[in-house]
């Protein structure tokens, strides 16, 4: 093995060593359930879950996703494994970043910039907030910088590799939004040994491909159609953090808006600690990156970077939360830029480039040194952010409803109860968790999308279920659920939340399961339909298999042509 490919190898298992340490707890037995993040063990292939409800479809294709694949290996298991590999392929990444553009760094420095990658506030707050699915677009910003590099040297595995980045990072629309910044700002700089306008192109037309299932679900259903609510714009702007302005903190790539879902050292002035550390490893490298400024990806990096930092920065200003505010409301799909702070991702490949140069043509024990700064500059990162990761017990209880519900032929809707988005079950921690119905249950399970955030309202586009809500929290009749598509009602007994008169509603249908976590009751007689038509589902469903073949191709045909090139090598003289 050559020191090359040692050194290759050693970065890989040094990125898979921090991703277990910081998911370690949450591989035992047991499920995520934190914030946003919801598993289970099996979900089903509903028309919420294929983004073709009245609501955007922001979880697409990820839901659709885990469907297909908690038919065959339990869904806690799929996420976990995907958590883990998005840290993985985010520090192995970075190491290779480092090694196609800097072709002289050694090992201390692709351990380096592993280290800043995957060690971060960005990744300790996704974690905690729970946008398990969003890492995997920031695990492919590195890969999708090594695919670009290749297409300007006209290499033909550039092209797959691509495809593989964008159709990895679009298990979210976020994610192949960030991913495909990253290439195009790489692509579009002249130079190069194909025309600048046949790279963006191709680009764009990948982009498409990756993004079909969002696109499509979105133009078939009309979800968000209608503009997302206002308020949602200052909601999920940037936040300073102690001791840090917002531009610090978007710099030392924090800032989240929910100031719950941050680490401990992070709500209090270690954040200010924390973030010179890290920043002072990575403005150490600036001018020796900055002596390589005509290099293409060095450019395109640190006016990708500039911008990621400057503009949620500007942001969470007055008058461009005005200006977010009617984006939101007269631009379809604007909804995607309120969570300001996720886009400060862009900036993590400069920054591994940075503290890379910083030890580049140091004594290895400068490498040590800026590894352990960056580990101490963010310690209640590991083993969980502080334990605040771990796995969730279900009572068996969702186990026996999602039973009863698949067993009945007749279609129809599930409303639930308590009303409102999120719970606190006894079971689940002391943060609030989205409802996991629609994970667990075989129909659709009606939401309006309403958050409450800082003490305010964020409305959702769930016009149907907030129809249905008024309904049960009124006391309405079992009719008046019939006539809005409802089959099911599941009241979630163990959790706090809004039910007003629905005791006067249930006393009308029939209960089929009770215990002290659920009831469950099934509205008698004809319901309206409100599912998707088979040719809508249809489409969509094409476009996820469509996403699914770009991704399985681009692995491939990367991987092929990868190894072709490295059995040549090994044959030259």
């Amino acid at each position: 093995m050559t020191a090359r490919r040692r050194a290759s190898f050693v970065a890989a298992v040094y990125s898979l060593s921090l991703a277990l340490l910081i998911l370690g707890p949450l591989l035992g037995p047991g499920y995520l359930l934190l914030r946003d993040a919801v598993s289970t063990p099996r979900s089903f292939l509903t028309d919420s879950a294929l983004g073709l409800t009245d609501a955007a479809a922001r979880a697409v294709p990820q839901d659709a996703l885990l469907a297909t694949l908690s038919v065959f290996v339990d869904g806690g298991l799929v996420v976990k494994a995907i958590l883990v590999l998005a840290l993985w392929a985010a520090g192995w990444g970075a190491a290779r970043m480092v090694r196609t553009v800097l072709p002289t760094a050694g090992l201390g420095p692709q351990l380096v910039a592993a280290t800043v990658t995957v060690w971060n506030p960005y990744v300790a707050e996704r974690l905690l907030q729970g946008h398990w699915s969003l890492l995997t677009g920031y695990a492919a910003l590195p890969w999708a910088v090594c695919a670009a590099v290749a297409i300007r040297r006209d290499h033909r595995q550039g092209w797959f590799a691509v495809a593989a980045c964008l159709a990895a990072a679009g298990l979210t629309p976020t994610g192949v939004l960030l991913a495909t910044v990253t290439a195009l700002a790489v692509l579009v700089l002249p130079g190069g040994r194909s025309a600048v306008w046949l790279r963006v192109t191709v680009a764009l037309g990948l982009f498409v491909v990756a993004s079909a299932p969002w696109l499509v679900a979105t133009a078939l259903s009309g979800g968000g159609g209608d503009g997302s609510d206002p308020a949602g714009v200052a909601a999920f702007a940037a936040r300073a953090e102690p001791g840090l302005a917002t531009l610090g903190s978007l710099a030392g790539l924090g800032g989240v808006w929910n100031e719950t879902a941050v680490p401990q050292t992070r709500t209090s002035l270690f954040a200010l600690v924390g973030t010179v550390m890290l920043l002072g490893v990575v403005v150490l490298g600036l001018p020796a990156l900055w002596r390589r400024r005509r290099h293409p990806v060095v450019a395109a990096l640190s006016a990708l970077a500039l911008v990621a930092v400057l503009l949620p920065t500007l942001g969470a200003t007055a008058w461009v939360l005005d200006a977010g505010r009617w984006l939101v409301q007269n631009v379809p799909g604007a909804g995607l830029l309120r969570d300001a702070q996720k886009w400060v991702a862009l900036a993590a490949p400069l920054y591994a480039l940075a503290a890379a140069a910083a030890v580049l043509r140091r004594p290895a024990t400068w490498s040590v040194s800026a590894v352990l700064i960056v580990l101490l500059a963010l310690p209640d990162l590991a083993w969980g952010v502080g334990g605040a990761l771990r796995p969730v017990h279900y009572p068996q209880s969702w186990q026996q409803v999602a039973a009863e519900v698949e067993q009945d032929p007749d279609s129809g809707d599930v409303a639930v109860l308590p009303t409102g988005m999120f719970r606190k079950f006894p079971y689940s921690g002391s943060a609030p968790v989205l409802d996991p119905a629609p994970r667990w249950l075989p129909a659709d399970v009606l939401q309006t999308g309403e958050l409450v955030v800082a003490g305010g309202t964020v409305k959702g586009e769930g016009s149907r279920a907030q129809q249905v809500e008024r309904v049960l929290l009124t006391g309405g009749s079992a009719a008046d659920l019939a006539s809005l598509g409802v089959r099911w009602v599941l009241l979630e007994r163990d959790t706090p939340g809004p039910r007003g008169e629905s005791a006067t509603t249930l006393s009308g249908l029939e209960r089929r399961f009770s215990d002290e976590h659920l009831e469950l009751y099934r509205v008698d007689g004809d319901v309206a339909p409100h599912e998707a038509s088979d040719r809508t589902r249809d489409a969509v469903i094409a476009a996820h298999v469509l996403w699914a073949l770009l991704l399985a191709g681009g692995l491939l045909g990367a991987g092929v042509l990868e190894a072709r090139t490295r059995q040549r090598r090994r044959h030259q003289p």
